[in-house]
């Protein structure tokens, strides 16, 4: 999580120079009105509930957080010494946003928050992910949970 002006100069003109998607036409998905949805959020910010195990060098699995977990009580185990933490200690909302989830449930912007939110460690393969994530989409299907909000870290 650092900062694009934290990083040295030729680092951040290599990192302003990745080619990014273009995407020329519209999702082909619709759906109802956001004031509808069911969200769920999936971080990667490899976070934990405190009673839970902490994420392994590249581990591929997940943690549950259930929607109702307070915030001195999700922790994160994150490993790596290039990855910054400061943002995460100042408010647990920039990497897993739940306060600001229940925020727009109460004010009508979505429908309701999920009962039960994911974390994964990001520093991994995609190929590593894919059976995790599908099971992470059976445990959101089952919780009806119409919308996923990534937050990748």
């Amino acid at each position: 999580m650092a900062r694009l002006k934290d990083l040295p100069a030729g680092e951040r003109e290599l990192m302003m120079k990745i080619p990014m998607p273009h995407f020329d036409s519209t999702p082909f998905v619709t759906g109802k009105p956001l004031s509808e949805r069911r969200v769920a959020i999936l971080s990667t910010a490899a976070l934990q509930t405190r009673s839970d195990r902490a994420f392994a060098w590249q581990d591929a699995g997940y943690r549950v957080i259930p929607g109702q977990t307070q915030p001195n009580d999700i922790i994160m185990s994150h490993r790596s010494v290039n990855f910054d933490r400061s943002g995460f200690q100042q408010d647990y909302n920039v990497c897993f946003p739940l306060d600001r989830l229940h925020e727009l449930a109460d004010a009508g912007v979505i429908g309701s928050a999920a009962d039960y939110h994911y974390t994964v460690m990001g520093a991994n393969a995609p190929e590593q992910l894919e059976d995790t994530a599908r099971h992470i989409a059976g445990l959101m299907k089952r919780d009806a949970v119409d919308t996923v909000l990534l937050v990748p870290v």
